[in-house]
């Protein structure tokens, strides 16, 4: 049995920013538990290889939901990351903080501390911005944010058709307005991926012997002493092993699995906990309520350029050379995130906030990647920001190695079809566009999907995730809230949760980035609180 002052639970973004900030303390003992593997692979660090793990079991826990049937019945795609920087090691990368009004509405709801003005230091704590250097950006943070490095001549194409269309253009996302078409920034360094564990742990596990990340340690349950979290059990290596937290136990599994460790723990609605078997350490009925993600659609097009990503043998050629550039100078199409551009767009003038945003991929992105196509192409993403469906997380079984049970419940609220059929006419106003429209050879799925009964069942048929699920540990005073405004878990002492999961609300946006400046303020309440 070993003994630490806080235990980490999960390495995914909030997890690393926590315990990276908190151990900075030397005289405070942190331990970190990763249920992947370490990041140290080429796979994670080039980003291009994004591609090979989003379709995969390849550092993804790859989980699906239960059928959904405003998507027809059909089963989602959850794809999670499984290895030391979670989501941040399997994801596309975009830095997007998502829009002022969001956090402001979080406070509004009762979360002091959580305004815009409140959190927007945080982002600037965690961020070493290469490009802006301004009252929104900041530098010297962990986080490293650049300009893509591939150096796609068709991100002209796409910005040209967004002034065709009327769309502003843009250069920063997360600067005076969000609204408007650009290109990406992400999170790279010098052309790699620059995930959560390289920004926050793994430049200091060599020079801070306070700081212990074990890989490979899948939690079972938390262990309590009364009503005081006191320890984690966890699998590895085949065996079972127990570790104490001297001061705190910080759940960071993410909105999918820090419901489920809760519940397997013995925390949630009572009676449903009953029915597999598990005591009841504390009835707390909102744990794996509030699910809330981005529902996504995709069009999808053909196109002869080799600045697209596709199978051909021309292409085949091209991805040789382009290896041998990345090796050479870290540029290219290796560098490429996949989605280089995007944007934000209004549904209605007087909008407080876009309530759409746009993912412009130089590849064909079918089924998340699982199916391929010949030949190049393009595609672009649609999805509601603030969707009004709720869903949820709960068990699917006593076992802590089974997958949770998770139910988006996509479409369930008919305001968000009606919204995404709108969604889906100012992205076709934009993929419609000369400069797009001209290139293209084909239209896949939506060249004969015009009326409005035709873009339902269009959304119906195709939409899914673009993973961004959030809120299953909901963060207030209600009912149904999981956390205080300082993350400690209602009616427990010695336990908080960050990450993803305390979102109130969606934010409009990626929630990466939101998600490290979660932990970076998780690590202040906590000295605060400890005085």
């Amino acid at each position: 049995m070993k003994e630490f002052d806080y235990i980490v639970i999960g390495g995914g973004a909030g997890g690393c920013a926590v315990a990276g900030r908190l151990s900075e303390d030397p005289d405070i003992s942190v331990c970190l538990l990763e249920a992947g593997k370490s990041d140290d692979q080429t796979l994670i660090k080039v980003p291009f290889c994004t591609a090979l793990m989003l379709p995969t079991t390849l550092n993804n826990w790859a989980f699906e939901t239960v059928p959904q049937p405003g998507l027809n019945g059909r089963r989602g795609y959850a794809p999670r990351g499984k290895a030391l920087g979670g989501s941040s090691s399997i994801n596309a990368m975009v830095y997007t903080r998502g829009h002022a009004w969001d956090y402001d509405h979080w406070a509004a709801l009762g979360n002091d501390g959580w305004s815009w003005r409140e959190v927007l230091p945080y982002f600037k704590k965690s961020e070493h911005n290469e490009n802006f250097q301004d009252e929104y950006h900041g530098q010297g943070g962990p986080l490293n944010v650049a300009n893509l490095r591939s150096m796609n001549s068709f991100q002209e194409i796409y910005l040209e058709a967004a002034r065709q269309a009327g769309f502003p253009v843009i250069a920063d996302f997360n600067g005076a307005d969000q609204e408007g078409i650009g290109i990406h920034q992400v999170t790279q360094k010098n052309g790699e991926r620059w995930n959560a564990a390289r920004a926050y742990l793994t430049p200091h596990l060599a020079s801070r012997p306070n700081l212990t990340v074990i890989t490979q340690a899948r939690a079972r349950r938390i262990l309590f002493t009364g009503k005081r979290a006191s320890g984690v059990e966890f699998l590895q290596g085949g065996g079972i092993q127990t570790f104490q937290a001297r001061r705190e136990l910080i759940v960071s599994g993410g909105a999918l699995q820090s419901p489920q460790l809760l519940q397997l723990s013995g925390i949630g609605a009572g009676a449903e906990l009953q029915e597999f078997g598990i005591p009841v350490i504390h009835d707390l009925p909102g744990v794996g309520k509030n699910l809330q993600d981005h529902p996504d659609y995709i069009f999808n097009y053909r196109a002869k350029s080799l600045d697209l990503l596709g199978i051909s043998l021309g292409g085949s050629l091209q991805l040789i050379k382009e290896i041998g550039r990345y090796r050479k100078d870290r540029t290219g199409m290796m560098t490429s995130n996949g989605a280089e551009g995007g944007g934000f767009i209004r549904r209605f003038p007087d909008s407080p906030a876009p309530e759409f945003q746009v993912h412009f991929v130089i590849g064909m992105i079918d089924s998340h990647a699982r199916k391929l196509h010949l030949g190049h192409g393009y595609s672009c993403h649609v999805c509601l920001l603030r969707p009004k469906s709720i869903g949820t997380v709960g068990l699917a079984s006593a076992d802590p190695a089974a997958a949770p049970n998770i139910d988006p419940k996509f479409f369930d609220h008919p305001d968000d079809l009606d919204a995404m059929v709108d969604g889906f006419k100012l992205t076709r106003k934009l993929m419609d566009a000369p400069a797009l429209a001209n290139i293209r050879s084909a239209e896949l799925y939506t060249a004969n999907v015009h009326s409005d009964d035709e873009i339902r069942e269009e959304l119906r048929n195709r939409s899914d995730t673009i993973y961004h699920p959030v809120g299953t540990c909901k963060m207030g005073a209600d009912a149904l809230a999981v956390v205080d405004a300082r993350l400690r878990v209602h009616g427990l002492e010695g336990l908080r949760v960050v990450d993803a999961s305390i979102m109130p609300t969606l934010i409009g946006g990626n929630t990466n980035a939101p998600t490290m400046m979660i932990g970076e303020k998780a690590a202040d309440m906590i000295r605060a609180d400890v005085g």
